[in-house]
Order: C-alpha cells, then structure tokens, then sequence
C-alpha cells in the first residue's frame, strides 16, 4: 500500500498541493497564487485554465520536493473554493468564460428578482440556502445568457458546469478524452440547485435559472472509493472532495452532531453540525451537507455568517488609531476584567443574521468617564462574543442541537484572551484548532478514509490537545444581564437618516 495522501487545496487567491503521511503531518507542500481578474465593477474572475497549470506546477514541485512519485500516494483528496463556477467545452477543455468567484455580485439583479417573485421561498425550503448572489445558479444563468451560443451548446451537451473541484477532477482524470464529470454533496449544495432531501439535481430549481440538467456533473458521496475516478498519468484514485468550509470542519473533527467551528477572520464562518436530517432555518442561516461517507446518509450542519468581528479590531488599531497594534489591543483587552457598562456594536454596514438590520450603523453605547483604551478593546472583543451567541442560539432553535463546544481557528484565534472571553460570552467551551491548514487536512482525511488508509472517523489523527481550551467563567446571571444590555445597545444602533421632509445642515 502506497504510503502517503495527496491534496490540491484550491482556494480563491492561489492552488496548493500537499503530501500528508498516516500522522496527519505534512511532508512537503508548494503553491502558487493566481491572478485576480476585475474587469467591472462588482465582478470577480478567475482563469480556469491558469489554476489548471498551477495544479500541475505544485503537484509535480511538491512530489519532488519529498522525494516521492505520484505512484507513492495512496490518494489524492480536493478541497476548493466553493461557489465559483466555470463553464467549458468538453470537446476541447477551453472555459467559454473565467470562471465567476464567489465573491462576484455581477447578479445582484437576479438574486433580488428571486424574493421579489417568490422563487426564494422555494429555494430556501428545497436548497436550505437564502437566495444570494454568491451561490453557482444566478452565475450560470448570466453565463448563459450573457456568453454568444452558450445555451445552444449547454442544450446539446457541448458545455459542462462545475465548481473548482468538478474541474480539476475533470482535468485530473482525462479532460477531453474522458475526464470524469463528477462532484460531491457539499459543493453541489451551494448552487442553489441541489435538494438537500434526495442531494439530487432538482427540476424544478434548475428551471428556476434555466439551466439544462445536461451540463451538470453527477454528484457523489464526500468520501467514496470509486465516484471521481483517478488520474489519467499515473492512476492515482480521487477518494475525497470537500468544499472549503466544510473540509475545514471535517479536518477539525467536528463530525459529531453538536460539533462547531469558526473561522476567526475579518468575518467570522460558523458551522454547527446538526445531524442527519436538513431543517429550514428560521432566522436567516444557511443549511448545508458537512460530509457523506459512503453508504451513509448525509450529516448537515447549519451556517452563519458574522461580518465586522476581526474588522471591528483592526478598526479600533488601525482606522481609529487608539492602540498601536494587535499585540496592545490584546493586551489592553486583558488589562482590566470586564467592559464595565460599555457596548461596541460594529455594525458598520449593518447587523445579519439571526436578527438582520441592514439599516444599523456602528455605535459605542455606555460611554463614561472612567473608560480606557482597555475597555474599549474589551467591548470589541465581547462583541464579537455576543454576535456568536446569537448565532449559536439561532442554529439551537432551528435545530433543536446544542453546541456541545467551538472549534476555532484562523488568524484571530491566536488571541487567548480573545478566546477567553468569547467562552465567557457564549457559555460554550471554546477550543483553538491545534493543526495549521484544516480544510487540507480535511480532504486529506476524507481521501484516506475513502482509500482505506484510515479504516473509519474514529482513527483519524485529529488533535485536540487540553491546553488551549477554555471553559465558560461567566456564571448565568452575569452573562443574562450582559445579554440584556447588548440587545439595548443594539436597539440603538439606528441609522442617523432624516425623516421626511428633514434635510442634513
């Protein structure tokens, strides 16, 4: 048996390749960053076949780099950037377009169109996702009206739809001389035209976009031996595939219904784990599948999206200029116990979810004379605890699942004090990922399971260790009463508009 796992982890700025051994560790890895193509306002693109020749680049450097042959892996795993979405002539493998990022809003028009007229009700109860220009359909409808005989070519089977992962996949397996049309359950559920009950394409969203079932890729199982094929040069099996966030999940161990994870970042990305059964979210979350394993129903896992958390620090360092780093912002945050009274709601362009007010604006509520630089940067960071527990509080009530704790990483969750108070706010344990490159390792280990090379979820090399954990000190009093008064510092948050007839001096 070969003796190690690959893994293309192609994300929105660059392409990486890693080579994993049965500890988990990697051996070597090499990347390469593509170009960021904005040809108008709003749009985003990529050039599909640029990140094609990446892949190849950073596999091939990274075998040599450990002194390995592709025939030494026993797997090869994909993780990607989910949502962006090309379109390409099988015949040739030529793109007819760049491929749409996610990050394009070039289809805000067609987005609003689908709330206006109803459409969105129908795909929040059947997709499990709040109609928005960041998921696959409204990119390949603009495609396909916008791109001369595309439709024609997509009626009669000349064009092919995938994410990043259908796409290299594709590549990986042949490309024009039969590379294997294919994607997985997580990726295929944030197109908006997947049903979460059957994970099957469905007609009647797919006529919601006008998009032929013909230029779609079959979907298959996360993890399986034999759905994606293997590589036409050297016979390599694809066993697993993952979307980014949920590779990032699957690589942190939380599996287990009642598992969380956030990414800490400019924004934070919170997935709970629900279990095997889909529910429609009343608050605004996404649903979406965290993994299948072969043979297995799919486990779910409901989505929130937090903006200004990590932007709401760097704003207080870097925009308002009161502490001179993040090392004084961590370091005032932990110089006295609490925010004493003040409430900072960085709602600079509105609160989301659960509680979505658009029209909110940033405020500093509770100001007095005896606050410091230290208990400003203490709000900051409480308030990003309170925005969590709404959140987590909103994926209870639509799920009826708890969060058992949180898994945390990316670059805010080097803070231990951060994570500290966020325990306190939350009420929930808190945990900081001890591994770097989650989502790689996350289709690492979906690749190996699905090859044999770990036997079940339960012997992969997750770590875990207890000294960067953090248990809630809070008692309920104080943490009821704290969330009392942040949701009065949010009521007056309000925008600073005229009323009719009212003009500004």
């Amino acid at each position: 048996m070969a003796d190690f796992i690959g893994v293309f982890d192609q994300g929105t700025y660059g392409t990486r390749f890693a080579i994993l051994d049965a500890e988990g560790v990697e051996v070597a890895a090499r990347a390469r960053e593509h170009a960021q193509l904005r040809p108008a306002d709003k749009w985003v693109e990529h050039d599909a076949v640029e990140i094609w020749a990446h892949a190849q680049e950073v596999m091939a450097d990274t075998l040599g780099a450990a002194g390995l042959a592709a025939t030494d892996l026993a797997a090869i795993g994909i993780t990607n950037q989910i949502e962006t979405t090309v379109v390409w002539d099988p015949r040739t493998g030529e793109p007819y377009h760049h491929a749409i990022v996610w990050q394009d809003t070039r289809t805000d028009d067609l987005a609003a169109a689908l709330a206006a007229d109803g459409r969105a009700g129908t795909i929040h109860r059947k997709a499990g996702l709040v109609s928005n220009p960041h998921f696959s359909a409204t990119k390949i409808q603009w495609l396909l009206e916008h791109v001369d005989g595309l439709r024609a070519a997509a009626e009669r089977g000349d064009a092919l739809f995938g994410g990043m992962d259908t796409w290299l996949i594709w590549q990986l397996t042949g490309g024009a001389a039969g590379g294997r049309h294919v994607t997985d359950v997580t990726n295929a559920s944030r197109t908006m035209l997947m049903d979460l009950t059957t994970l099957d394409w469905d007609d009647e969203l797919l006529e919601f976009f006008g998009v032929p079932r013909a230029m779609l890729p079959e979907i298959h199982p996360s993890v399986t031996p034999d759905g994606f094929g293997t590589t036409a040069r050297d016979g390599v099996p694809i066993t697993g595939v993952l979307g980014g966030p949920q590779a990032a999940l699957f690589g942190n161990g939380c599996t287990a219904t009642g598992a969380a994870w956030c990414n800490y970042a400019h924004r934070n990305l919170v997935l709970l784990t629900i279990g095997g059964e889909p529910v429609q979210s009343g608050h605004g979350l996404h649903t979406t599948v965290a993994y299948q394993l072969p043979g297995r129903p799919a486990a779910y896992a409901l989505e929130g999206n937090i903006p200004h958390t990590g932007g709401a620090a760097r704003w207080v360092v870097d925009d308002l200029g009161s502490l001179p780093s993040p090392a004084a912002f961590e370091k005032a945050a932990s110089s006295v116990s609490g925010s004493e009274g003040l409430y900072f709601v960085p709602a600079f362009t509105g609160l989301g979810v659960p509680d979505p007010k658009p029209e909110a604006r940033g405020a500093l509520i509770g100001l007095a004379p005896g606050h410091t630089k230290g208990h400003l940067a203490r709000a900051t960071m409480e308030s990003t605890g309170h925005r969590m527990r709404e959140v987590l509080a909103a994926m209870t009530d639509d799920s009826a699942v708890a969060p058992a704790g949180l898994m945390v990483d990316g670059p805010a969750a080097a803070s231990d004090v951060c994570l500290a108070i966020q325990a306190d706010v939350t009420g929930v344990p808190v945990t900081r990922a001890a591994i770097a490159e989650p989502p790689t390792r996350g289709a690492a280990y979906a690749a190996g399971l699905g090859a044999g090379y770990w036997k079940s979820i339960e012997d992969l090399p997750v770590h875990r260790p207890v000294r960067d954990r953090w248990e809630p000190r809070w008692g309920t009093e104080r943490r009821r009463a704290a969330e009392t008064d942040w949701r009065r510092a949010v009521a007056r948050s309000g925008p600073l508009v005229p009323t009719d007839g009212e003009t500004r001096p």
